[in-house]
């Protein structure tokens, strides 16, 4: 049985922490910028939260630093996941520009060909 202290408070942004990295694991997929943008957000927090706890560490629940670390983990997979997806599309995106460039130059060639 877990004996819970009650003058223990729980750090100010914990849960803040942990929706976002929720929130940025979940959403890595729109193009890498949305789970970036928020996956950095709940890193740099978790790491602000973490530094506050381990400054006053009987102040503070350990409950509270709990959902930090998750939202932390959270946020710093989303951030590599999200550079996975960013160089995915830019490497998609110059694979068409390339096919397209390559098409249009075939077909030029083709016609001054025919001249």
């Amino acid at each position: 049985m877990e004996i819970i202290d009650e003058t223990k408070q729980d750090l100010p942004n914990a849960t803040t922490v942990q929706v976002v990295g929720i929130l940025a694991l979940v959403l890595f997929w729109v193009y890498g910028i949305v789970g970036l943008v928020l996956g950095i957000i709940a890193w740099i927090m978790g790491n602000t939260q973490r530094n506050l706890y381990y400054s006053a560490p009987g102040m503070y629940s350990e409950g509270s630093l709990s959902r930090v670390n998750v939202g932390r983990t959270c946020g710093i997979i989303a951030v590599c996941l999200s550079v996975l997806v960013v160089l995915f599309v830019l490497l998609f995106m110059g694979m068409v520009v390339t096919a397209v460039f390559a098409g249009a130059a075939s077909t030029l060639c083709a016609a001054a060909h025919l001249l």
